[in-house]
């Protein structure tokens, strides 16, 4: 199959999506964890956050659409966050699930991996204040934020998550 997303989409979703990211980053979490001054205890804090996230992805997305995306097991991150906490010296979590699969479709769980995966795109800017905290240098205690992007460029990343891999016909629209 020969995919392409048009420019035209992508400014589209941009702009749909815009305000929502704002709020994002003025939240507590997004706020500290790009801090200079960002403490082991904010990091660790963020990480466990997002190992709610991934176990439920995981647990519940993943079975969804695995019958649709081939490599949606690959997509996995839990077992990162796991290992990131493991070596800053924090148990690993126990997951507080963030939804069930009583009201989710396919394209619903779509979409959820669509903001997970895409939200690796900031990932890269994450790192980036990362590897300045002490502790953090050598590429150890971030491997969940250094698998994020290495795979996929953002035209890239947005096809890759939907199209490609697919053994169905999926179509976005956007109003």
């Amino acid at each position: 199959m020969n995919f392409s997303i048009s420019t035209d989409f992508l400014n589209k979703l941009k702009t749909h999506t815009a305000a929502s990211h704002k709020r994002l980053e003025e939240l507590p979490v997004s706020s500290y964890i790009l801090s200079p001054n960002m403490k082991m205890d904010d990091y660790a804090h963020y990480l466990q956050l997002m190992y709610d996230v991934h176990y439920s992805v995981e647990t519940t997305v993943f079975p969804l659409l695995s019958t649709i995306i081939d490599d949606v097991n690959e997509r996995a991150k839990k077992d990162l966050i796991e290992a990131d906490l493991l070596y800053l010296n924090y148990p690993k979590p126990v997951a507080r699930p963030v939804f069930s699969t009583q009201y989710i479709t396919i394209p619903f769980a779509l979409g959820i991996l669509y903001v997970v995966e895409g939200s690796s795109l900031g990932g890269r800017f994450i790192l980036k204040n990362l590897e300045t905290i002490d502790g953090l240098t050598d590429g150890k205690g971030v491997s969940y934020f250094q698998d994020m992007g290495i795979k996929r460029g953002v035209i890239g990343k947005l096809s890759y998550i939907c199209l490609p891999h697919t053994k169905k016909s999926i179509m976005l629209k956007m109003k």
